[in-house]
């Protein structure tokens, strides 16, 4: 493995997280409408409404966005903010029905799959990087050319994210 190598290696991990953080900006664009739809049939709600606002903004802190562990950490508290806001609004038969809500749903499944897709893509990049710079020869002189190994981006409750957000009818 050669220096350009591992130069290749690490844009392409370095692309993946920008994939990645582009996605999750979008995310946190479309959760502002969301919970201003659901808050015009349940605005009694202010606990969830406000535990949401909390999660989606530690997603897009500049902590999350450089850092794959913290993002992780984030994407797991948003998850849970976000089952707890669909959970409200299964009480709401005319907001569920609602063409904005089930457009901003669609919206949010949608960049939930390209966040896991492009969450894997990284991870798989990471991986390959990782490896390439633990293997000898390339361990040798790795560090001292300023290769690094990277975080993994892992949500810390894996759970969290193993069925995205939904609404039942």
């Amino acid at each position: 493995m050669t220096y350009n190598a591992l130069v290749a290696l690490k844009v392409r991990v370095d692309e993946a997280w920008s994939d990645i953080t582009v996605q999750l900006k979008r995310r946190a664009d479309l959760i502002p409408n969301l919970i201003e739809t659901v808050r015009g049939y349940a605005s009694h709600e202010k606990e969830v409404f406000e535990n949401v606002t909390k999660a989606r903004a530690a997603t897009i802190s500049p902590e999350a966005l450089e850092h794959p562990a913290q993002a992780g950490k984030a994407e797991g508290a948003l998850q849970g903010a976000l089952k707890s806001l669909f959970a409200v609004s299964e009480a709401y038969p005319v907001l569920v029905a609602s063409t904005n809500f089930l457009e901003l749903q669609r919206e949010l499944t949608d960049t939930e799959d390209k966040v896991m897709a492009a969450r894997r893509f990284f991870n798989g990049g990471v991986r390959e990087l990782n490896t390439k710079i633990l293997q000898f020869p390339n361990n040798v002189f790795a560090s001292n050319l300023g290769f690094s190994e990277r975080e993994f981006f892992e949500v810390e409750d894996p759970d969290a994210i193993a069925e995205p957000p939904s609404v039942k009818f």
